[in-house]
């Protein structure tokens, strides 16, 4: 798949984590943007849109990252989720690896670190 042709869903709530991540993603020539700002907005984005690729906080309020990620994978069991989480999470990553995450990032997400996932997710 080429990267002009992905759709990424980012939920974070923190919007300067959303802005970071739109940067880099549009210099990688990503488009096709959403954002999403708790877990609840990120489950019901993703049944709307079907993105190619999710970008997820674990700590959010209203619905965890995890809780989201879990009803995103029983919508739809192919969905590429990637979780972000903080040195303070890490325990999270292993729950959201088992709920079928599909890699994980740590914050301060650094921008290789976003590239190399684009080119897995690019080159199959």
């Amino acid at each position: 798949m080429n990267i002009s042709e992905l759709k990424v869903l980012i939920c974070d709530d923190s919007i300067l984590v959303r802005k970071k991540l739109t940067d880099v993603l549009k210099k990688a020539g990503i488009t096709l943007l959403f954002e999403a700002k708790d877990g609840v907005q990120a489950v019901e984005t993703y049944k709307t849109i079907k993105p190619d690729l999710v970008f997820m906080d674990i700590v959010m309020p209203v619905k965890t990252g995890l809780d989201a990620l879990i009803e995103i994978r029983d919508f739809d069991a192919d969905a590429k989720v990637v979780m972000a989480s903080t040195i303070g999470t890490q325990s999270h990553l292993v729950s959201a690896i088992k709920a079928g995450a599909y890699d994980f990032l740590q914050k301060p997400v650094k921008d290789e670190d976003i590239n190399k996932i684009l080119t897995k997710i690019t080159e199959g």
